[in-house]
């Protein structure tokens, strides 16, 4: 009975809403890189990340520099635009 409660538990928290910040899958808009890959190589300019954001419909936009220490959970809806030490955009992705 005891194991049933908990699977229970885990059920209800698993089709809670997500915590603020976050996405649940197939609730909010996902994020598409393969779109603004034609800005891989450019400067990385304010202007970039919004037409990135735009082309990927991310809803949120992340800049990754050299050596930067970054979270490693999961949004579907954010795009990570990593850049060299010149400031060029060497990679576009999801997560």
């Amino acid at each position: 009975m005891k194991n049933v409660a908990i699977a229970a538990l885990f059920v209800t928290a698993a089709c809670a809403a997500p915590a603020a910040g976050g996405s649940a899958p197939g609730f909010e808009a996902r994020c598409d890189a393969a779109n603004a890959q034609s800005l891989v190589g450019r400067p990385a300019t304010a202007e970039l990340a919004a037409e990135a954001q735009r082309l990927s419909s991310a809803g949120a936009v992340r800049w990754l520099r050299p050596g930067q220490v970054i979270t490693m959970e999961y949004r579907a809806d954010r795009l990570n635009i990593e850049i060299d030490a010149q400031n060029q955009v060497v990679a576009i992705r999801c997560g």
